[in-house]
């Protein structure tokens, strides 16, 4: 059998690059498993964050803060606030969003005399009076801010009473480095 030099010469790269692109099965496997670790690592990191999120979220139910159909704090709400000052007194660089929900009933007559024409109206309005009230207890103005909702983003069936009651609410969140 005669070789030919030249087709060998021409074929070697090939041969180079099939045995450079051959990954043995021991290292294919340790490749696989630094991957299902690193995956496992991403996990553990991602709970680790949504547990922290939770920890710098309140929920205050609406109905224990606002009389029904109404969006002004009365005392009792003030007090029930008055439980969140010493963790907001001390924040400086982070930012405290007051975000309102509503149920998806629509505003009453009453209301709508007073100015508030849907539930994102109403929502936007305990919100800001939330925050309103903060500002005036000595709470850092420039890291407050409220954003309304309305309807959106239920919690529970708007079909119940007992739905519509956990619809309506208050969710304090602190965001940012600071919090």
């Amino acid at each position: 059998m005669k070789i030919n030099l030249a087709s060998v010469a021409r074929a070697a790269p090939l041969i180079a690059l099939l045995s450079a692109a051959c990954v043995s099965q021991s290292a294919y496997q340790q490749q696989g498993q630094q991957l299902e670790e690193a995956r496992a690592e991403a996990a553990a990191q991602q709970a680790q964050i949504a547990k922290m999120q939770q920890e710098q979220k309140w929920v205050r139910a609406g109905d224990l803060l606002f009389p029904e159909g109404g969006y002004q704090l009365g005392p009792d709400a003030q007090a029930a606030l008055g439980q969140y000052f010493p963790r907001l007194q001390n924040l400086q660089n982070a930012k405290v969003v007051v975000y309102g929900y509503t149920d998806n009933q629509p505003v009453g007559p009453a209301l709508q005399r007073a100015g508030v024409a849907n539930n994102i109206d109403l929502s936007a309005r305990r919100a800001a009076n939330v925050v309103a009230y903060f500002r005036s207890q000595g709470i850092n103005p420039d890291i407050l801010s409220a954003k309304g909702f309305g309807e959106t983003h239920p919690v529970a069936s708007n079909d119940t009473p007992q739905g519509r009651a956990q619809n309506r609410r208050i969710e304090i969140v602190l965001e940012g480095p600071g919090a």
